[in-house]
């Protein structure tokens, strides 16, 4: 079974499984991973989007057949949150609509860093905290909210394998759900 997953726009690591310090910003990557879940491999085709605006309509492009998708914002960036429901859910309503979506704080090691909330703090903000992840994404009708680290790895398999259940949930709703009816 194959089931894409879609995520915006925040790019965890190299797609060798190590972080990477600096990004360069892609049109799209994709790779394709295994996943075991509950003993069934499923297969997972995993989609990089760019989220400058200059590819806004090529973005687009890649929506078609996702399975679910991953609205991700930097938890040490307030504004990142806000573009996540301004620009990310209204677009994901618009060309996802009825799509299962995740909403996922990344940079988690950064929460506490001294340096993060010291920058933050002389422009009157602070880090997003877990509740207030939490909260945004229950407003917002989210599947669920989590937070990683592509740094630490703190979390990040935990992103991959419940986006899978949420995706392999749905699609198997909607597998038992098709019939053909002659009239």
């Amino acid at each position: 079974m194959r089931l894409k997953l879609l995520w915006l726009p925040w790019r965890w690591e190299d797609g060798e499984g190590a972080f990477r310090e600096s990004y360069n910003p892609t049109i799209f990557d994709s790779t394709v991973a295994d996943v075991e879940i509950d003993g069934q491999i499923v297969q997972l085709a995993l989609w990089d989007t760019a989220g400058q605006e200059d590819f806004d309509r090529l973005r687009t492009l890649s929506y078609p057949d996702s399975n679910v998708v991953l609205i991700c914002f930097a938890i040490d960036s307030p504004d990142s949150l806000e573009n996540a429901l301004e620009k990310w859910l209204l677009e994901v309503d618009h060309f996802c609509r009825g799509v299962p979506f995740i909403l996922v704080g990344c940079k988690a090691d950064l929460r506490l860093d001294r340096n993060v909330v010291r920058r933050l703090r002389k422009i009157s903000q602070r880090p997003v905290s877990a509740e207030e992840g939490q909260e945004v994404a229950t407003q917002i009708g989210a599947r669920m909210y989590l937070e990683c680290s592509a740094k630490t790895g703190q979390g990040v398999q935990q992103v991959f394998e419940q986006a899978t259940r949420v995706a392999l949930k749905v699609y198997n709703a909607n597998k038992k759900s098709r019939r053909c009816i002659i009239l």
